[in-house]
């Protein structure tokens, strides 16, 4: 019995930690679900230009693959353009390899052309 106790103890102390960790470093916990999407389109930085395809999003952001050499790196303003949404501004969050994560601009209208979206076009992709 003493070391149930115990086990509970540093799980408590664990999930103390964690949330601690994550306010220091203010990391975003996810808050909106993520839909799967097939979306493709081009992604500006600065002068460059990048074919992209989407492949998930949220309210929020949403994760997405280049297709060219393209290097915004973590904090960048990028400006996404695609058929479905318009223009999308954000900041990037995240890059592993050719895959990068946005967090879409709180002050731009891109939750409104996502709203948009969600209401009325989308459709969930199952992978093949």
């Amino acid at each position: 019995m003493k070391d149930a106790a115990y086990i509970f103890d540093y799980i408590e102390v664990y999930h103390f930690r964690t949330s601690q960790m994550q306010a220091n470093l203010k990391m975003d916990l996810r808050n909106a679900p993520r839909y799967r999407v097939r979306v493709f389109g081009m992604a500006r930085y600065l002068k460059e230009k990048a074919s992209i395809r989407i492949h998930n999003i949220s309210r929020s952001g949403v994760a997405m693959e280049l297709g060219a050499l393209f290097n915004p790196g973590s904090g960048s303003n990028i400006v996404i353009e695609s058929d479905e949404f318009g223009l999308l501004e954000g900041t990037v969050k995240w890059r592993h390899g050719a895959f990068v994560g946005v967090q879409f601009s709180r002050n731009s209208n891109s939750s409104a052309k996502v709203d948009a979206y969600f209401k009325n076009a989308h459709q969930e992709v199952r992978p093949v």
